[in-house]
C-alpha cells in the first residue's frame, strides 16, 4: 500500500503564494506520475498538474504560469509551489499517484482558501 500525507494549505490574500508538499511512504515503487488535483466547492474534482519521474509535466490551463509542480523521487515527495493565487483557487487540494492519468492512490487532501 502507499499513503499519500498533504501539508502547506491555508489561507492566503489574492495574489499571494502558498507551497503545498506530499510525502509517500510505504510500497512507492508502485508509484509513476504524481500529481495534484482539486476540489472547489460545489465541483467535481480536476487535474491541477502531473509530473512523471523523468520531471515530464501537464497543468491544467487555469493554472498555466501561476503553479510549478515538482518531485524529489530520493525523498518521495511531490510539491506543488501556487503563485499569483486568485480566489478561483479555492478548493481542497489532493496528492495522488499512479500511472499516467490513472491514479491509484488519493492523498486526505489540504484545504486552499484565497480571500481578503
Amino acid at each position: 500500500q502507499v499513503r499519500l500525507v498533504e501539508s502547506g494549505g491555508g489561507l492566503v490574500q489574492p495574489g499571494g503564494s502558498l507551497r503545498l508538499s506530499c510525502a509517500a511512504s510505504g510500497s512507492t515503487f508502485r508509484l509513476n506520475t504524481m500529481g495534484w488535483y482539486r476540489r472547489a466547492p460545489g465541483q467535481q474534482r480536476e487535474l491541477v498538474a502531473l509530473i512523471t519521474p523523468t520531471g515530464t509535466t501537464n497543468y491544467a490551463d487555469s493554472v498555466k504560469g501561476r503553479f510549478t509542480i515538482s518531485r524529489d523521487n530520493a525523498k518521495n515527495a511531490v510539491y506543488l509551489q501556487m503563485n499569483s493565487l486568485k480566489p478561483d483557487d479555492t478548493a481542497v487540494y489532493y496528492c495522488s499517484g499512479g500511472r499516467g492519468f490513472i491514479v491509484d492512490y488519493w492523498g486526505q487532501g489540504t484545504q486552499v482558501t484565497v480571500s481578503s
